[in-house]
């Protein structure tokens, strides 16, 4: 597959996440008003984007805490809640020392650079706006660059979080620790450099994902495969009673994480413009035909609808969604809502069953099969318009080109995520041991890894 034919100008004006569309980069058309824009930050923007910052980390703490503890066993809700919370102060220290800088440093196609070790350089400019990379497909921004990469830290956050419903009540707290380190390390920030930096393979050769298709929930999905895989299934998996402990939190989980998502998506375009109002609009429209679709399906196959399937089908709506969020239109986000619906029902379900693999919230049932749907349907669907430039009027629309180059780096993402989670898994098995003895995973991790029972 060659780059695309229009390079980095493609790139540029189909980039969602590094790229400010109405009165952001791009919009000043001269020298003066450049130089304006980089001696003076948005407050606008500014405060858009410190709301959405926050709305993100909602959606790991308490959100995502809350949705995975409500689906697992009484005697692994703590533990469960325990994994979000620790892997979001991991994760924050993690990219203060250097997964920012191997995600958003200069680097090459593949990996950034250290330039940013420590958050070195940032403090310089802390109240002019950035810009992010150089040469003819920087990216210039509103911002101040501390926003930005807190906005950035909420996704490092959030995506090896959603990696812990695949191996929900059997990994040891240790080995957690250690995997999401290397994790984020090893395969979250070089991805997220191939997609959103102006350097990134994948940004160059015109892939479009707006919030995170690709690199969150691609990502998340296939690594909780490849983990369900190597750990194994659980402990009387199968036939035992392993139903969720209270769908009640499940459901103020998914809530939370509906709410939250208008800051994943909407907060993606960097700016408080009409490109977040679009993302916004449709991030509401897909989740809620998605919601419908996985009831109807389930309600059709089994005869009634259940809570269960209402906040899995809105999940898988609003994931597939992410990476279209910010270039297409209501009636399309309608179509991808359906499929994601679906689709998720399905991999939940019949994928599930039929594979044998024991996926124990099934994050790669919603996140990595309804992220490789909407990956592949924006480049369907895309809407020139919404990703115009002043570089590209035109902006990114959707045809077979595009989704061949869809195609290409969904595959890309899945086969790298696929072989070095399994790789980073079996050193993280030598170093601690990966899994819980039989005896506590039947005695239930609250009390076998943490010494505390929910009461």
């Amino acid at each position: 597959m060659r780059p695309h034919s229009r390079g980095r100008t493609m790139a540029a004006a189909a980039l969602g996440m590094t790229a400010l569309l109405a009165g952001g980069a791009f919009a000043q058309d001269t020298p003066a008003a450049s130089a304006a824009a980089e001696a003076t930050v948005n407050s606008g923007d500014t405060a858009w984007m410190l709301t959405s910052t926050a709305l993100v980390l909602m959606m790991t703490i308490p959100g995502l805490a809350l949705f995975y503890a409500g689906m697992v066993r009484k005697k692994t809700v703590l533990a469960t809640m325990m994994q979000s919370f620790a892997i979001t102060a991991i994760a924050t220290v993690v990219w203060m020392v250097a997964g920012y800088s191997l995600a958003f440093g200069e680097g090459g196609a593949y990996v950034g650079d250290l330039s940013k070790l420590l958050l070195r350089g940032v403090a310089e400019n802390w109240d002019k706006p950035f810009t992010l990379g150089s040469g003819d497909a920087a990216v210039a921004f509103t911002i101040p660059e501390t926003v930005f990469l807190m906005f950035q830290m909420t996704f490092a956050i959030i995506t090896p979080a959603l990696i812990t419903g695949a191996y929900a009540d059997r990994m040891k707290f240790s080995a957690m620790v250690l995997f999401n380190i290397l994790w984020l390390l090893v395969i979250y920030s070089p991805v997220a450099h191939w997609v959103w930096h102006p350097n990134g393979w994948i940004f160059a050769l015109g892939a479009l994902d707006f919030a995170g298709g690709t690199v969150v929930h691609i990502n998340a999905g296939v690594a909780g495969l490849v983990a369900a895989i190597v750990l194994g299934k659980r402990v009387g998996y199968g036939h035992d009673n392993m139903a969720p402990f209270s769908l009640a939190l499940a459901v103020i989980g998914a809530s939370l994480l509906w709410v939250g998502w208008f800051g994943f998506n909407a907060g993606s375009a960097g700016a408080a413009g009409g490109r977040a109002g679009m993302a916004m609009l449709v991030t509401q429209l897909a989740a809620a035909i998605a919601a419908l679709a996985w009831v109807f399906a389930e309600w059709a196959v089994k005869g009634k609808p259940s809570v269960l399937g209402a906040i899995s089908g809105a999940v898988a709506g609003l994931v597939a969604i992410t990476p279209a969020a910010g270039f297409v239109l209501p009636i399309p986000a309608l179509i991808i809502g359906v499929v994601a619906g679906l689709t998720g029902f399905w991999g939940a379900t019949a994928l599930k069953h039929w594979c044998g693999y024991d996926d124990s919230l099934d994050a790669f049932g919603v996140h990595g099969l309804c992220g490789i749907v909407g990956a592949l349907l924006t480049g369907v669907f895309a809407y020139g318009p919404l990703s115009a430039t002043t570089a590209l009027p035109e902006g990114t629309s959707g045809s077979i080109d595009q989704l061949i180059i869809q195609a290409y780096a969904v595959a890309a993402v899945f086969i790298y995520t696929a072989v070095a989670t399994w790789i980073l898994l079996k050193i993280v098995d030598v170093i601690v041991g990966l899994r819980v003895t039989e005896e506590e995973e039947r005695e239930g991790l609250d009390v076998a890894l943490h010494g505390e029972r929910l009461g």
